[in-house]
């Protein structure tokens, strides 16, 4: 039997601000992993509602914890990965939780495939209570893919502290697709390996970024877009799949502009992917049915059904 000294010690950050109606879930889906050669570092920024106090509830479970001001989420985590002693590690955001056995599933991959810089799982989306909305399932998805706009689930993610730190960590100009534009860099590096389990439970909500703040999300998708054509190492694949590249990139605009309320600009996006690359958005056929439902104002009718029928149950 494997001893937890011989077992590669893992590293989880979790970046929290003002969150405190979720973060002890959070802390607890860590602390409740049964993978047992494990660091737990958590990076507050200021909390003013309370957070604080949870905090301190398991200051001794942390390796590291800090509360102070800092510049946004990108520079909580990279304050933890710079303190990180894992050789694999990741983050967990304060409103995100682990399932069970999350880790040591994760850990396993990277243990059989030495080669691998990043293995990426499934994941659930859950509302602000906890309810199963959906199941985020992805693939064997490489750096064409990833450059072609196929977004994984971050909460999923587990990295080899080498490849990242040869990557290097997140950039602090980007606040929405960051955890994007660091896959892309990772993956010029190393492998990237899909497990096809669920690990973890991504938690959206009024106040969650990808939801309150979705129509800056499609901005940063055209700026990556201009970075990768910056990109010596990226030139071949761009070349090859320019087109497929550019209709995920407005796929993925098209996405997050429907979810900040603008259809009509979401369809429009829809439209230019599809004449650029037909089965890019034929296989996003629900959020495009999704667009058209809004436009017609049918997305209401099918709110007041949903509700209708929970109260018949």
């Amino acid at each position: 039997m494997t001893s937890s000294s011989e077992l590669p010690l893992v590293s989880i950050i979790t970046p929290s601000f003002n969150q405190v109606r979720f973060l002890e879930q959070t802390i607890q889906s860590v602390l409740g992993q049964d993978y047992p050669h494990l660091e737990y570092l958590l990076v507050d920024g200021a909390s003013t509602d309370g957070s604080v106090e949870v905090i301190k509830k398991y200051a001794d479970r942390f390796a590291w914890w800090v509360s102070e001001p800092d510049t946004g989420q990108a520079e909580a985590i990279n304050k933890g990965l710079r303190r990180a002693k894992g050789e694999i590690v990741a983050w967990l955001n304060s409103d995100d939780i682990y399932l069970p056995g999350a880790i040591g599933k994760a850990v396993a991959v990277f243990e059989q495939n030495p080669g691998v810089g990043l293995v990426f799982g499934d994941v659930l989306a859950i509302d602000a209570d906890g309810q199963t909305t959906n199941r985020l399932r992805y693939d064997d998805w490489s750096l064409p893919d990833l450059m072609a706009f196929r977004v994984i689930g971050q909460p999923s993610v587990f990295m080899r502290c080498s490849v990242l730190e040869q990557a290097g960590y997140l950039d602090l100009t980007y606040h929405y697709l960051l955890d994007h534009h660091l896959w892309l860099r990772m993956a010029q590096l190393a492998e990237l390996l899909h497990l096809p389990e669920t690990l973890s439970a991504a938690r959206f909500h009024a106040e969650s970024k990808n939801v309150a703040l979705a129509d800056k999300f499609s901005g940063e998708v055209f700026r990556i877009l201009d970075w990768m054509q910056t990109q010596p190492a990226l030139a071949h694949i761009l070349a090859e799949n320019r087109v497929r590249i550019r209709a995920g990139a407005e796929r993925l605009s098209a996405f997050y502009l429907l979810d900040s309320g603008q259809a009509s600009a979401s369809l429009r996006a829809y439209g230019r992917a599809l004449r650029l690359h037909p089965p890019t958005v034929l296989c996003d056929w629900k959020h495009v049915l999704a667009v058209v439902m809004a436009l017609l104002r049918l997305d209401r009718l099918g709110e007041v059904y949903r509700r209708l029928r929970k109260r018949m149950i």
